[in-house]
């Protein structure tokens, strides 16, 4: 799912994912929750439509237990009208929490700022 998000392929991957999965969104522009792949590609669809080349880089994996898994990652790309790198913007790096069972991934809580997935967490928040 997220080699697909790296290259900026939001579409692919859905094979990974529960038709019936939870996604939150805990912080950030849109915060909230839903349920079901159609919302989660909804929510990908009008989110895409303010960047140019936007991608999430994974850069790195950290198992939580046997269904939990952290990703890290930072975000890339431009706003759409301001042209405005998404780096040079607060909450270039995120961090989703994702849940997998039976080989699919069923929630995701997905974090716009990174310390404040790793401090819900009871770990350290990056320097």
């Amino acid at each position: 799912m997220y080699a697909c998000h790296e290259r900026g392929d939001f579409a692919a991957g859905a094979e990974f994912i529960d038709p019936d999965i939870d996604v939150v969104g805990p912080d950030g522009p849109e915060p909230g929750a839903g349920r079901g792949l159609a919302e989660l590609a909804n929510w990908w669809r009008d989110f895409l439509t303010s960047w140019e080349d936007f991608r999430l880089i994974a850069e790195e994996y950290r198992e939580l237990d046997e269904d939990h898994i952290l990703v890290l990652f930072r975000r890339t790309g431009r706003g759409r009208r301001s042209g405005m790198e998404i780096g040079e913007l607060s909450g270039s790096k995120g961090a989703e929490i994702v849940e997998v069972r039976d080989g699919k991934v069923v929630k995701i809580v997905s974090y716009w700022e990174r310390d404040r997935a790793l401090a819900d967490l009871g770990l350290t928040p990056e320097a």
